[in-house]
């Protein structure tokens, strides 16, 4: 069944489900820009930036009638949601949200990839840290969860399409809808 393509995109989910892939995907495919909020929220060397500065690139970034945004920052939650027509949560099921984490994390490090403002993983931060991503995602997964749904109750985003995707197959078959 065909859909009417969205115009602005917010994709939301743990560490590791795919937001950006998707976002970059989805963006490419109906020709909209694409906005990871990690290359907004993280400065050189890892650091987190100013959060006025974040929200205000954040609002700049979404200046354009359609776009896709990743991510998963309370900061800009209110902005983003507000301004979307379309929220995409991508709740897939701890084991594949780590399945997919291990193996990115892994093709990261290997290859050195340069992620946003020069930033590279290092594999000591993500398997011997606390600040681990996997620990992370575990610690968050059903956190998310909760908090998702008690946020998707709140009258200031009636106006959003939610989609609620659950597994891969189910990604694929909406994307499909959307051609």
């Amino acid at each position: 069944m065909r859909t009417t393509p969205p115009h602005r995109i917010a994709i939301i989910g743990a560490t590791g489900s795919g937001k950006s892939t998707l976002a970059g995907y989805l963006a490419t495919t109906l020709g909209q820009s694409h906005v990871e909020l990690d290359a907004l929220f993280w400065g050189r060397n890892w650091t987190k930036v100013d959060p006025e500065v974040f929200l205000a690139e954040t609002k700049a970034a979404l200046q354009p009638d359609r776009w896709v945004v990743d991510g998963n920052y309370t900061a800009v939650r209110e902005f983003v949601w507000a301004e979307a027509d379309t929220l995409v949560w991508m709740n897939y099921p701890l084991w594949i949200v780590l399945k997919q984490l291990f193996a990115r994390t892994i093709r990261r490090t290997i290859r050195k990839e340069v992620l946003w403002n020069g930033n590279v993983e290092d594999w000591r931060e993500h398997f011997l840290s606390k600040e681990s991503f996997f620990f992370y995602a575990i610690r968050h997964t059903y956190r998310f969860r909760r908090t998702y749904r008690a946020v998707f109750q709140d009258p200031r985003y009636a106006h959003i399409r939610r989609i609620e995707l659950r597994s891969p197959a189910e990604t694929r078959s909406w994307l499909a809808g959307l051609k």
